[in-house]
């Protein structure tokens, strides 16, 4: 724990306190009674299971959200939540980062930062001033981005960084951080939390959101642990254990690491050959790339956000078409196919952005749970409602969706238990032969990840050909039979189920996508 942490622990004014927080969304109690106490100068991690409270609580915290019941105070100053929202706690020194980004693709970096914050130099915006500022502490945060730099040409892990700087420059002394080393690499994780401390030494107040359970151990000096909208647990740093966590973040003992098999493979199911796709610069996003997955087996795809993961991905669903190279499932070249026609062949996906591919917010969890596949549910060209219900209940009872209404809309839901109905939409596909999952546990809880585990293993033993998008190299470490790196849209190398079992493998795939270390494996 930090002497501020220990200061505030001895009587010393929090920087954030909440209690008793009730909220309501309709007929879901989504908080009850929940509080947290965060001291001053300290990094304070909060966890839970996907639907148990946590962004919401952060949402309270920051204004975007107003309690039904209960007292927030910042610095000891006692807030009138009537007169409380996100411009009032900008102005109070607390800002937040959110889960998923909420920067303009359309302008600059500079631009984003300085947005609702714009002072006027005669007839057009003054962008000198905030330049020099926004330099300044780009340079002491290490985030390495041109400020002239458009964000619709930045990758996932640069706008991350950007979220974190527009709210610094905005004078935020209490950050929230919701999942915010989702999109990152490991190099950029231990980047991060560099920061982070150097940020909690400056007497800045940190309150992380995650999953991650070896990041909560790394970094945080106090762990609030919610369930069901209520606080279960508050532990200090020494008595950090990630059993101790997760049993009670789900309420019952969790395989951390979930048991295995070898797989074995058949056929190749997805090939692609010679694949190419320009990009925005000079340099290619995909630069003649080959690989295959045989029917039975996981191949896994690793490298730095901006290396040609999201190409590959793209390319293969039939989103996009590629400048030069050919896409085959099984014996089928589909290469040109449209994606209803690759479905139709037994391709699964799940997509990297849950929001803009996976979802329809606006829709139920039973017609999410459709979508793609309304024929299957269609008689005489209307759609049996029944069936849909029946088998929309089938996949929430499995995957654990909460709540679990299959009428709830899914803006209602929780970005994890949105990721689980598109997970579970596409395990569910009829046929399904090959399925491509990018990022399939990205913001989902511990208890939700051996599950998702466990589901892509049992569908891999059971035929199907997956190919493995992932950020986290532990859980290609953990379910890839072999894996591939991509470093500047080129496939530079190969591990095979031996290396990938090896002790420093995470540490060997680390240096392969970054370019530190040249060897390929075959």
């Amino acid at each position: 724990m930090t002497g501020a942490a220990a200061a505030t622990e001895a009587g010393q004014t929090p920087a954030l306190e909440l209690q008793g927080i009730d909220k309501r969304f309709g007929a879901v109690r989504a908080l009850d009674g929940a509080g947290l106490r965060v001291a001053a100068g300290s990094i304070h991690a909060v966890v839970g299971e996907n639907g148990a409270g946590k962004s919401t609580l952060m949402k309270v915290a920051y204004g975007e959200l107003r309690a039904d019941a209960g007292t927030l105070a910042i610095g000891g100053r006692a807030i009138d939540s009537g007169r409380y929202d996100p411009r009032a706690a900008m102005a109070l020194g607390v800002g937040m980062v959110h889960q998923h980004f909420t920067l303009v693709p359309t302008l600059t970096v500079l631009e984003n930062l300085v947005l609702g914050r714009e002072t006027w130099h005669g007839p057009g915006i003054d962008l000198a001033t905030p330049r020099a500022r926004a330099a300044e502490l780009a340079r002491e945060l290490g985030a390495e981005v041109s400020l002239d730099a458009r964000v619709v040409t930045l990758s996932v892990g640069e706008r991350q960084r950007v979220e974190i700087l527009r709210v610094l420059f905005h004078g935020a002394r209490i950050l929230l951080l919701d999942e915010p080393t989702a999109v990152l690499a490991p190099a950029e994780v231990r980047e991060l939390f560099d920061r982070l401390r150097a940020l909690a030494a400056g007497g800045v107040t940190v309150v992380l959101v995650t999953h991650k359970l070896d990041e909560v151990l790394a970094i945080a000096d106090r762990v609030t642990v919610m369930r069901r909208g209520r606080v279960v647990a508050e532990l200090e740093n020494e008595e950090l254990d990630a059993e101790v966590i997760a049993r009670a973040m789900v309420g019952r003992p969790v395989l951390v690491d979930v048991e295995r098999s070898a797989g074995s493979p058949g056929d190749v199911a997805l090939a692609v050959r010679g694949l190419s796709v320009r990009g925005r610069g000079a340099r290619p996003a995909l630069d003649g790339v080959d690989l295959e997955v045989r029917a039975g087996e996981i191949v896994g795809v690793a490298g730095v956000e901006g290396n040609g993961q999201r190409e590959l991905v793209e390319v293969v669903a039939g989103l996009r078409a590629p400048s030069a190279g050919s896409v085959h499932l099984g014996e089928r070249d589909v290469t040109r196919a449209r994606v209803a026609a690759r479905a139709a062949l037994g391709l699964g996906h799940v997509p990297e952005d849950r929001h803009a591919r996976g979802l329809v917010l606006d829709f139920s969890v039973t017609d999410n749970l459709m979508l793609g596949q309304e024929r299957r549910f269609t008689r005489r060209g209307l759609i049996d409602r029944a069936r849909a219900a029946e088998r929309a209940r089938a996949i929430i009872d499995e995957y654990e969706i909460r709540p679990d209404d299959p009428r709830a809309t899914a803006r209602t839901l929780s970005g994890g238990n949105q990721q689980k109905i598109v997970v579970g939409r596409e395990l569910a596909r009829d046929p399904l032969s090959v399925l491509v999952a990018a990022q399939p546990t990205r913001g989902v809880d511990i208890g939700a990840i051996e599950l998702i585990h466990r589901r892509m293993l049992r569908a891999r033993d059971t035929g199907v050909a997956v190919l493995l998008v992932s950020s986290e190299l532990t859980e290609l470490c953990a379910l890839a039979d072999r894996v591939v790196v991509l470093y500047r849209g080129r496939a530079v190398a190969w591990l095979d189920a031996d290396q990938l079992a090896a002790a420093d493998s995470i540490e060997t795939m680390g240096e392969l996508m970054t370019g530190a270390r040249a060897e390929v494996f075959a």
